[in-house]
């Protein structure tokens, strides 16, 4: 191999492709080959295999692959097989010497391509009437193949009247069967495949000797050669050298023409190489094949309609082409055409009819390529479309289940907080919201100014998210154009950030509403204790910090009693689930059980300390209510196992005489540690709620940006 490069090709076009470039050696020696003695002893698909790696194509013109060819499909039953033996055009006579030397190959190649088509009942070798020297060599050929293999005496030579274009597949099928091959179909579709006489010699060959296909007989014809013959070419040879070979002789020849006269065209490069479907090399005289004279207006003569093998209004089909009118080239069969050129040939105009059709061809082509191209391009557009909405309305659906997941949740909590003062002489009720005004005891109190101002914040931070999403895209450097799938991505963040905002408002207002509802009826009843703040009934969580605080004012023996009662309700609750448990069956029993014996040995210990504090009648106590509640604090059973609140005051009180007894740098390493570990927290909750694309994700990031300003005016 010398180079890989772009070369050209013979095609009417003249363009170039790339090509392997190679420098024989000239000894013409084989490698080794894979011989078949009985190819009947391998299966018909590896026969096919060994065609198709041999490379073994149509050699009458169109070049179509042989293995695809002899492969019809399951519903398509060959009862005929026919071996073209007419030449497709004058001057061309490589099928012809073919037959008259390599008889007996063809017959051989017959039997094969039978044996590979399931053993058709007919088999026909068409040749035209004006070469009687092949009719004879194959008739003298089949009769010798005949007394080995009784199948040859099936092979009929049949002889027809010569006259173009009867070469063409679908015109031989007609002429040797009697059958027309339906527009839009094959011949299989019918029962017949045709072949090549050359592509039989060639495949007998590739099973036979295990030759790929690397040569073909060539007709090499024209009154500006010295010499004219046929000659078998090597595939690749370039035919400037076929041409010198044979004294080609440039001043005399009007053009040169791969092909016949009728089919064939001008190269536009003598270096052109041979190719499998080069069946003739014509360089004719300018008196032979004078240049084609110039085209004139169309006189809708008739002729071409005439002339025309398949019944096609070549008429019409001329000025469909020029107009480009394609659906109405489809609509009149322009496929169906074969190319002969009888109708360029007759027309009084001179009108190169089939330089039309090929071009309007191959647009058609080119259009339906473009279009599958598009459909594909839509199709993947719409299906992306599709796929992003159904994300966002599933992020939407989601959310908004969140959304009444919380109002149900606040709901509930303050039905509970509304009836807790009815029930707290029950222990269930009582847990619930006891448990809820612990877990709020530890937390510093929140004043009506200080929320208010928290919910304006949120606000903000809402509007001004919604005025980030709500600014214009701007294309990048390069200046790609704004896509469809960025502004459904902005849309999107749009209504999201509206929605935050109105969320936002609505907290506001009905923050706005219960102040005003708390500071009416704190107007219409006295407090009872003037130096405890009121109590927002509407508020579960400031009427459970409230009822915390006042467990403060509670003696020691009466926090234990409480203590105590709290622990036998629980016990009592475990005992009542363990026994369920065993009832059941369950899997958590041994938990259960452990739970139950952990509250027996915490009310073992309250009652010691009840007795440390001399105390041996124990009698339940209830916690207190409210100041701002009751006139005097009333005493309810507790639910926790520690007081919380009493917990979360001494330990504030320890924290505080820490920090009395350290240094000022000490003081300030506590607080920026302090910081520290509250942003670290702050942070993780906002990531956590942009992965669930929470609604309050703007006010945990004001928190986050909060906690940094303050620690870097720590630092």
């Amino acid at each position: 191999m010398v180079a890989i490069e772009a070369r050209a090709i013979p095609h009417p076009s003249g363009m170039t492709a790339e090509s392997v470039v190679i420098q024989p050696d000239g000894q013409h020696e084989w490698i080794e080959l894979q011989e078949c003695t009985d190819y009947r002893a391998l299966d018909r698909l590896e026969l096919l295999k060994k065609i198709r790696a041999a490379g073994i194509a149509g050699l009458g013109g169109a070049g179509f692959p042989t293995a695809v060819k002899l492969a019809p499909k399951s519903t398509q039953v060959i009862d005929t097989l026919i071996l073209n033996g007419a030449e497709c055009e004058p001057y061309i006579t490589a099928d012809d010497i073919l037959m008259q030397v390599r008889a007996n190959e063809l017959i051989a190649g017959t039997l094969l391509l039978s044996h590979i088509l399931h053993h058709p009942k007919n088999l026909l070798i068409g040749v035209e009437d004006n070469k009687p020297k092949a009719i004879a060599a194959l008739k003298a050929a089949v009769a010798g193949a005949a007394v080995n293999d009784p199948e040859a005496a099936k092979i009929k030579v049949v002889a027809f009247p010569t006259k173009y274009p009867s070469g063409g597949a679908k015109q031989l099928i007609q002429i040797l069967t009697g059958r027309e091959i339906p527009s839009g179909h094959h011949s299989a579709d019918i029962g017949v495949i045709c072949v090549n006489v050359g592509t039989a010699v060639a495949s007998w060959r590739a099973i036979r000797y295990g030759e790929p296909l690397i040569s073909r007989v060539t007709t090499v014809v024209g009154e500006a050669l010295q010499t004219q013959r046929n000659i078998d070419a090597l595939i690749g040879t370039p035919i400037s050298y076929l041409l010198e070979q044979h004294g080609f002789d440039a001043s005399r020849a009007s053009r040169v023409v791969m092909g016949g006269p009728m089919m064939g065209f001008s190269l536009l490069d003598m270096d052109a190489p041979v190719i499998k479907t080069t069946n003739c090399i014509l360089a004719p005289s300018k008196q032979e094949l004078p240049p084609p004279e110039p085209a004139q207006a169309c006189i809708r003569c008739g002729m071409c309609a005439e002339a025309c093998p398949v019944s096609l209004l070549p008429q019409q089909l001329f000025w469909y082409a020029q107009a480009e009118d394609f659906e109405r080239l489809e609509s009149h069969n322009l496929f169906d055409c074969i190319e002969c050129g009888a109708c360029s040939y007759v027309c009084p105009s001179s009108i190169p009819l089939v330089q039309y059709y090929r071009a309007a061809k191959g647009s058609i082509r080119l259009n339906d390529l473009e279009k599958e191209k598009a459909d594909r391009s839509r199709l993947r557009f719409e299906f992306r479309k599709a796929r992003i909405a159904k994300e966002e309305a599933e992020k939407e659906a989601k959310r908004l289940a969140r959304q009444k997941a919380a109002e149900e949740a606040k709901k509930k909590l303050a039905e509970k907080a509304a009836e807790a003062p009815a029930a707290r002489t029950t222990t269930t009720a009582t847990t619930d919201v006891v448990s809820a005004a612990v877990a709020k005891a530890s937390a510093v109190q929140v004043s009506p100014d200080e929320q208010k101002a928290k919910l304006e914040r949120l606000l903000a931070a809402a509007k001004n998210g919604l005025e980030f999403a709500q600014k214009p895209l701007v294309p990048n450097e390069a200046g790609a154009v704004i896509t469809e799938e960025q502004l459904e991505k902005q849309r999107a963040r749009i209504k999201q950030a509206e929605l935050k905002v109105t969320e936002a408002e609505k907290k506001l207002a009905e923050f706005a509403t219960n102040q005003a509802s708390a500071a009416q009826a704190n107007a219409s009843t006295a407090p009872v204790a003037p130096t405890a703040p009121a109590a927002d009934p509407n508020d579960p969580v400031a009427a459970a910090i409230a009822r915390a605080q006042a467990k403060l004012t509670m003696s020691p023996e009466d926090k234990a009693r409480a203590n105590l009662e709290s622990l036998r309700s629980r016990l009592a609750k475990a005992e009542e689930k363990v026994a369920a448990a065993k009832t059941e069956g369950s899997a958590n029993l041994d938990a259960l059980e452990q739970g139950a014996s952990k509250l027996r040995d915490k009310i073992a210990e309250a009652e010691a300390e009840l007795k440390a504090l001399g105390i041996t009648e124990i009698a339940p106590v209830a916690a207190p209510q409210p100041a701002a509640v009751v006139e005097a604090p009333a005493a309810a059973p507790e639910t926790v196992e520690q007081n919380a609140a009493q917990a979360a005051i001494e330990k504030a009180k320890a924290k505080a005489a820490a920090m009395a007894n350290m240094s000022d740098d000490e003081k300030r390493a506590e607080q920026i540690q302090s910081l520290q570990n509250r942003l670290q927290k702050a942070r993780e909750r906002l990531a956590k709620a942009e992965a669930e694309n929470d609604p309050n994700i703007e006010a945990f990031r004001a928190g986050v940006t909060k906690l940094e300003e303050k620690l870097n005016e720590m630092a």
